[in-house]
């Protein structure tokens, strides 16, 4: 998804948990996946590429940062982990064509009512990413040009099957609502791994 919207399901689904200065942090840590660093050569952040195992994986292991990063006391650390893992989730939802399954499974069903964790479509054979399709791929985010050059790449290329923006149509209403479940989910399951007084650093609140 575009930084924007990275940023809007981060702290609709998490601003009222946090402290201020844990917010900034978070949302640090989750934009930061999408700087020029972050694009190149790490399909795992993203789910590009059907990297589904490798991306699953990293998301674990930036949750496994949290609580050590809060033992030690650096909860900078913990909160940039945690902002890793919830842009990698999100992503899920705008770079697959989980969204077109879903809803032809349901046809009838509002953006809301999408369920972001249905296992028969995250371990099902139809579940495919975005190719990246280099050079042509970055050119497909040149404003001007980019519409004469989307055609020119393969049905299953990144320019072709995501959801990033509004601009992609009424499916990318269903991409932020998967995305927003996702990251609400994805705190739980990182609370769930903390104590008491973990918790209550983590949240940096009075």
């Amino acid at each position: 998804m575009l930084t924007i919207y990275h940023r809007q399901i981060t702290e609709t689904a998490l601003k009222d948990r946090f402290s201020p200065r844990a917010m900034e942090t978070i949302i640090a840590g989750n934009l930061g996946l999408d700087n020029l660093r972050g694009q190149i050569g790490h399909d795992e952040y993203h789910f590009d590429n059907n990297a589904f195992a490798a991306s699953t994986a990293f998301i674990e292991a930036q949750r496994a940062l949290v609580p050590a990063a809060i033992g030690t006391g650096d909860l900078t650390a913990a909160w940039t982990a945690f902002g890793r893992l919830t842009h990698t989730a999100q992503d899920l939802y705008a770079h697959s064509n989980y969204v077109s399954l879903w809803r032809a499974a349901h046809p009838r069903a509002a953006p809301g009512e999408i369920d972001p964790l249905n296992g028969s479509l995250l371990n099902g054979p139809g579940l495919r990413s975005g190719r990246l399709y280099y050079p042509l791929e970055v050119l497909s985010f040149v404003p001007g040009i980019k519409k004469l050059v989307i055609p020119l790449l393969p049905d299953d290329s990144h320019a072709r099957m995501n959801l990033d923006s509004p601009e992609r149509g009424e499916a990318f209403a269903y991409a932020f609502a998967a995305a927003l479940k996702r990251t609400l989910h994805e705190y739980e399951r990182t609370l769930s791994g903390l104590g008491e007084a973990e918790r209550s650093a983590f949240h940096d609140k009075p």
